[in-house]
Formats: structure tokens, C-alpha cells, sequence
């Protein structure tokens, strides 16, 4: 999942599925709240910018970046927020012009970096095509975020392999980050992708099994759905406790979604 030429390829082209969203929406939609609390279209787009920018600082200008680093470390609470809220205030076209060359210029640096490679991030420091994978995560899940604000549906690709991926990845991070102790084994997780292959991951024989479709799976790791809402099963207590805490994206606990229905 690390070879970058691929994972820019799919990052690219979930960009631009996401960019299809939004291009021709009035500025009465930019303003139309998302799932996320307090965060509209436009915030959702001015997130993806951000954190663009942020990736390319970090592969452009690693001092620059522990800088940055050490004001998301002063302000857990309201850093990602508050580069939202500047990004949300520009107006539509002005956002998402900067979001197009920041996503182009984070593209042509990673393309051409040399092979091992290794850079900054707010977790541990990511091969060009780690990041890579990492930014198209959060391009997936923050578009999901604008098709539900605009009652889209969007169809599931093969791309979700690298969502899938960075949350089997991230299982032991989801643990550190609550102050809990991951469990020691590895687990067996096989997803149905799209188009109907079988993704599997970790040891055949594991105790702890989770299986069900990689869309439910994707949609839980970046928490845009809550765990009933799904059709995963797990087999084993830590594997269910897991996919009550899974998240894929680096910083604090997430709260996760409400399951559907609840008041």
C-alpha cells in the first residue's frame, strides 16, 4: 500500500470525485451543515485544504512544521478548528481554487521524492506513499462528510483498500491515544470490497476476527458511522472493543457518531 505512484494515482482521483462535489454548488450549499458538529461544507473543504498545506509543509520544511507541530500541541482542542473556521471564511471560489494547488503542489513534491524518503507528521514520520494514503483517507472521509450534507450517495470503489489499510494500521494507536493497552496478537480482518473480492489481513488462525463489508469497515475507522450502524461482526472481546474505539486519523479520541435514530 506504500508504492506512491499508485496511491497517488487513487488520491488524485478521489480528489477530483470529491472536487466534482462541490464545483458548481451555490454559495447556500457551501453553508449547509455536515454530520461533523459546527462544520459546514465549506469548513470540510477548508479542512482538506489545510491539511494539504500542512503535509506539503511537512515534506517542503520539517522545522516549519515542528512548529506547527508544537501549536496543535498547545491547543489540542480547537487547532483543527481553527484552521476551519479561516478556510470556511474565504469565500467558495477563493477556497477552492487553494485547495486545487495545494493538492497538486503536495502531489508533485511527493511524486518526486527520492525512494526512502521519510517525513514529519503528527504521528510517526511517513514514506512519501504513506502520506500519500493518509491524505487520501481524510479526502474520503470529509468528502463523505459533504454527499451526506448534500444527500449524495456516493459508490464505493476499489480505493477503500487504503482507507482500510491506514485503520488496520492505526488498531494499536486508537488504544495509545485513550490511554489503553493494545491487545498483543494481531487480528484476522476480511473485508468485502465493492466489487465482491475478498481483502484479508493478519494471521488465518487469529482468536480475534473481524469480517464484513469494506465499505462498513472504512465508514467506522474514520468514524462516519457508529459501530451499529454496520454490518461488521466480531469475533472475541478485543476485537469487539476495538470497533468501538477504531479510528484512523491521527490526534485526540474522536467521540464518533451517534448510531442512527438516536435522539
Amino acid at each position: 500500500m506504500s508504492d506512491p505512484a499508485a496511491v497517488l494515482a487513487d488520491l488524485r482521483a478521489e480528489s477530483e470525485e470529491v472536487d466534482e462535489l462541490v464545483r458548481g454548488l451555490t454559495a447556500e450549499q457551501w453553508a449547509l451543515p455536515t454530520p461533523a458538529p459546527r462544520w459546514t461544507v465549506a469548513h470540510q473543504i477548508a479542512h482538506l485544504a489545510w491539511t494539504d498545506a500542512a503535509a506539503l509543509l511537512a515534506a517542503t520544511d520539517p522545522e516549519g512544521f515542528a512548529a506547527e507541530t508544537e501549536k496543535a500541541l498547545a491547543a489540542p482542542d480547537r487547532f483543527v478548528d481553527d484552521g476551519a473556521d479561516e478556510g470556511a471564511a474565504q469565500p467558495p471560489a477563493v477556497l477552492l481554487a487553494r485547495w486545487r494547488e495545494g493538492r497538486e503542489r503536495l502531489h508533485r513534491v511527493l511524486a518526486e521524492a527520492p525512494p526512502g524518503t521519510r517525513f514529519p507528521w503528527y504521528g510517526p514520520a511517513m514514506s512519501a506513499g504513506s502520506l500519500a494514503t493518509a491524505r487520501l483517507m481524510e479526502t474520503w472521509a470529509h468528502g463523505q462528510d459533504v454527499a451526506d450534507a448534500l444527500g449524495v450517495v456516493r459508490q464505493p470503489t476499489a480505493r477503500l483498500r487504503h482507507v482500510a489499510w491506514i485503520g488496520l494500521r492505526a488498531r494499536d494507536y486508537a488504544y495509545f491515544v485513550r490511554g489503553l493497552t493494545p491487545p498483543a496478537e494481531p487480528f484476522r480482518v476480511e473485508l468485502t470490497a465493492p466489487s465482491g473480492e475478498l481483502w484479508t489481513y493478519g494471521p488465518e488462525d487469529a482468536a480475534q476476527k473481524i469480517t464484513g463489508p469494506a465499505l462498513d469497515f472504512c465508514l467506522l475507522v474514520t468514524q462516519r458511522a457508529h459501530r451499529d450502524d454496520t454490518a461488521l461482526t466480531a469475533v472475541g472481546a478485543d476485537a469487539e472493543e476495538w470497533l468501538g474505539i477504531a479510528q484512523a486519523f491521527a490526534g485526540p479520541a474522536g467521540d464518533g457518531r451517534a448510531p442512527k435514530g438516536a435522539a
